[in-house]
């Protein structure tokens, strides 16, 4: 296109992978490496279609529930974690599984487990459906969590025994909007006990961080990353909140023109399961209607790894 109109792209750091996810994909491609296709998965192992399709290419099978597994195969469970029934249910038909559990998301369920075994009841603050949500519940007895998603849930709160209580976190909150509800918990119970470290995720934190860090040069703010995805999610509201208009999208054929205008600079980020090619997809959808000027946001680079399963790497 001729007479391409000048757009600075300012792509935010860190984005997009996170340990977590980085491990959870290379956890299907080690099981169908070491099993052979087809390896079942219960749930997305991630939020990202694209992940999903590219490893249903390699023979991943993708799956609701345990029951959608034949006997003689084995079964992935995804990043978000799963209630302690599900393993408990394959063990009990002698089915080989992996656990793709973030091991920050495991934190959290060990921390229920040590909570409940003091006898205190938990208020866990996270949306109601996310998988991480059903997973975390499913580790403690029926009744012995309550969920929190606003901070208007607080006052409507109505617990036993206050003087025995403590709260956790879905790993994938916004950080502004936890630190409001757990203001509001500690102002309304001041015996409350606090995880010994934020339970939200080092990756979710910093993506946050991120995105305000360029909030200020940017104009509009595309995010690349699932509708399902809580942490992509997040990014979107974060730039909203800071003035920016935003947009989450998965991939640069949502790009939404008319609504993207002729801005100065576009900012760029992604969620934790948007891999990387399609930041690079976005830059070039751009790049054919502009003369994209791209830039870097400084940033220190993440450099947590998490081990792998021990039975697909002996």
């Amino acid at each position: 296109m001729l007479n391409r109109p000048p757009l600075k792209v300012l792509i935010a750091a860190p984005r997009g992978f996170c340990a977590g996810v980085d491990r959870a994909i290379q956890i299907v491609e080690l099981a169908l490496e070491r099993f052979g296709a087809p390896v079942y998965v219960r749930h997305e192992i991630v939020h990202n279609r694209f992940v999903v399709e590219r490893l249903k290419k390699m023979g991943a099978v993708f799956v609701d529930e345990l029951d959608e597994v034949p006997d003689d195969r084995p079964v992935v469970f995804s990043a978000h974690g799963v209630p302690k029934s599900v393993p408990a249910a394959a063990q009990d038909r002698g089915l080989t599984y992996v656990d793709a559990t973030c091991p920050l998301v495991s934190k959290v369920h060990r921390q229920a487990e040590r909570l409940i075994a003091e006898g205190r009841h938990i208020v866990f603050i996270g949306h109601a459906g996310h998988p991480e949500v059903i997973g975390t519940f499913g580790q403690v007895p029926a009744g012995s969590i309550t969920l929190v998603e606003r901070v208007e849930d607080v006052a409507q709160l109505n617990l036993s025994d206050e003087a025995n209580l403590a709260f956790l976190t879905q790993t994938t909150l916004s950080v502004d909007d936890t630190a409001a509800i757990v203001g509001a918990l500690k102002a309304r119970f001041p015996a409350i006990k606090a995880p010994r470290s934020e339970d939200i995720c080092y990756a979710t934190s910093n993506r946050q961080a991120a995105v305000k860090a360029i909030a200020a040069e940017c104009d509009r703010i595309l995010v690349i990353g699932a509708p399902n995805s809580s942490n992509s999610l997040r990014l979107a509201e974060v730039a909203e909140r800071m003035g920016v208009p935003a947009r989450l999208i998965e991939r640069a054929s949502e790009i939404d023109w008319d609504w993207l205008g002729q801005p100065g600079t576009v900012g760029i980020t992604a969620g934790a399961s948007a891999p990387e090619v399609l930041v690079r997809e976005v830059v070039e959808a751009l790049g054919e209607r502009f003369e994209v000027i791209e830039a870097e946001d400084d940033h220190v680079p993440e450099r947590m790894v998490f081990k792998l399963p021990r039975e697909l790497v002996a």
